[in-house]
């Protein structure tokens, strides 16, 4: 399409990430002109894979989480189905749900997919826990059909039938993952066990809220973890294709600069880095809000408020990601797991906070792509990411004359912790090695200090608070919605999905009810 045919789209989505791509089919389907702009040359952001040498490594997806069977879809499944994507992807089963390893009390746990499958491993592992386990499900299947019927509704909830129906869920709201568990009696070692999953939305449980964390677990226990066989990118140009069916226009090299408003502060349009202008009336950004109001929005219409309440939040983890094609097999290697969990502690409070400096981190979700999908790397090779973060900006201290020897230190140190919990010799196995820092993520992305999980989940700022305010957040700047790691939803691929899906579908409602 010629830039120069068409000047006014009904929205215009900034950032073709997976919120971003989600949004801009929502739009189409609601049957709206939308353009789904992106700075650099390929779609989907994180969402993407590299090659080096023999093997094609996924940039960031571990597994997706609450997405089910053809037969008994999930969720994000099902989300994949309206949107007209899922059949264009070839989807693979995740063969486990984790393989827990802590240094400090030697667990070596590998737990199961399946409500009554993980409850009797759990048991075996600590017995006396079925029932607290059992409790702890049955409370979790609460939370998600709550949130199911919130999402139902676009976040417009009706509060008697929430009581009546969800009261719980209600009671859990203002309650965070450690006190609930105490409160179902349940015993520490299976807390330690059953709190694995916490660095997948990087708050410690005392702060986490239960709601969270148990929607997150009864997705993933309930509904197994699936992926793309061609790696996170073949969702990505699965949602490029569905766009254009849809009549809809993407342009890559496409940097939006400026978000522009009229004398009203209303939006009226936006300008691109090389002049270009677009008119429009609505934009979902699939972007930070510290750079949607900190450089993007005209400063005429950037209020207090807006600045109060993007500086009062706190960014979450930033990413440092290594990755490994390794010239023999995992059977060779004695690399039994898709998915491991290896923590210094047991203790998240603890863990969170060693995690604030780079020296003292030594977590890492680990994953071997091959125990999922032999064929994913050449006959007698197999591929792995070893994937931390760090809760502070501590890596903006490292120097550029000292950046390579940096990333080299956090990179061995990954190899050796793995092989001093595993028993599997790597090291001399390494074929091909390349490794992320938070500078990369940055740079790639554009995200503030490498940050991969955007704000902080934690008390005020927890997932519930953050769906409350869906409307007075889209009050600050109207005809201005947010998608992805950064809004309502906070991070991880299926929360960025939902959150793109949302504001999507609210912005159809926003246009209808102009014409009205």
């Amino acid at each position: 399409m010629d830039r120069q045919d068409i000047r006014h789209y009904d929205v215009v989505v900034i950032g073709a990430g997976n919120g971003g791509l989600t949004a801009a089919i929502r739009v189409l389907q609601g049957g709206y002109s939308c353009l789904l702009l992106e700075k650099h040359n390929l779609p989907g952001g994180f969402a993407t894979s590299f090659k080096r040498g023999r093997f094609e490594f996924e940039a960031s997806l571990h597994e997706l989480n609450d997405f089910g069977s053809p037969e008994e879809p999930g969720d994000i499944r099902t989300l994949f189905r309206s949107l007209g994507v899922e059949d264009k992807i070839d989807w693979i089963r995740i063969p486990e749900a984790y393989h827990l390893i802590t240094t400090d009390k030697k667990y070596d746990c590998e737990m199961p997919f399946g409500i009554d499958a993980f409850i009797d491993k759990m048991e075996e592992y600590v017995p006396g826990s079925r029932k607290s386990m059992t409790d702890f499900f049955d409370l979790c299947n609460e939370v998600r059909d709550a949130q199911t019927y919130s999402n139902s509704v676009n976040g417009n909830t009706d509060s008697d039938y929430m009581k009546s129906h969800f009261p719980n869920f209600i009671k859990a709201g203002s309650y965070s993952v450690n006190e609930v568990l105490e409160s179902l009696k349940m015993p520490q070692k299976a807390r330690d066990i059953l709190n694995a999953y916490w660095c997948y939305l990087g708050v410690d449980c005392d702060r986490m809220s239960f709601l969270h964390y148990g929607s997150m677990v009864i997705r993933y226990i309930t509904r197994d973890a699936w992926m793309p066989r061609m790696r996170s990118h073949e969702i990505s140009l699965a949602m490029d294709q569905r766009i254009r069916e849809l009549g809809g226009h993407i342009w890559y090299h496409s940097e939006a600069e400026t978000i522009l408003t009229d004398d009203n502060n209303a939006i009226r349009g936006v300008r691109l880095t090389d002049g270009t202008e677009i008119a429009t009336r609505h934009v979902i950004a699939n972007c930070s809000p510290h750079l949607v109001f900190g450089k993007m929005l005209e400063k005429k219409s950037v209020t207090e408020q807006m600045i109060r309440a993007t500086n009062s939040r706190t960014f979450a983890g930033r990413g440092f990601t290594l990755f490994l094609g390794l010239n023999k097999s995992a059977e060779e290697l004695g690399i039994k797991s898709h998915n491991y969990f290896i923590y210094d502690t047991a203790d998240t409070v603890r863990q969170y906070d060693l995690m604030r400096k780079v020296d003292t981190n030594h977590v890492q979700a680990t994953v071997c792509l091959n125990n999922a999908f032999p064929e994913c790397s050449p006959p007698g090779t197999c591929m792995m990411y070893f994937t931390t973060m760090f809760m502070s900006d501590d890596w903006g201290k490292v120097s550029e004359t000292e950046y390579f020897k940096a990333k080299d230190k956090v990179a061995d140190d990954m190899i050796r912790v793995f092989e001093r919990e595993t028993g599997c010799k790597i090291r001399d196995a390494i074929e091909e090695i390349a490794v992320a820092s938070p500078t990369t993520y940055a740079r790639y992305c554009g995200h503030p200090q490498g940050v991969i999980y955007g704000y902080e989940t934690a008390e005020w700022d927890s997932l519930m608070p953050r769906m409350m305010m869906m409307k007075e957040d889209a009050a600050l700047s109207p005809g201005l919605r947010f998608a992805g790691g950064y809004a309502m939803r906070s991070s991880g691929y299926s929360s960025s999905y939902v959150s793109g899906d949302l504001s999507g579908r609210q912005t159809v409602g926003d246009l209808k009810r102009e014409v009205k």
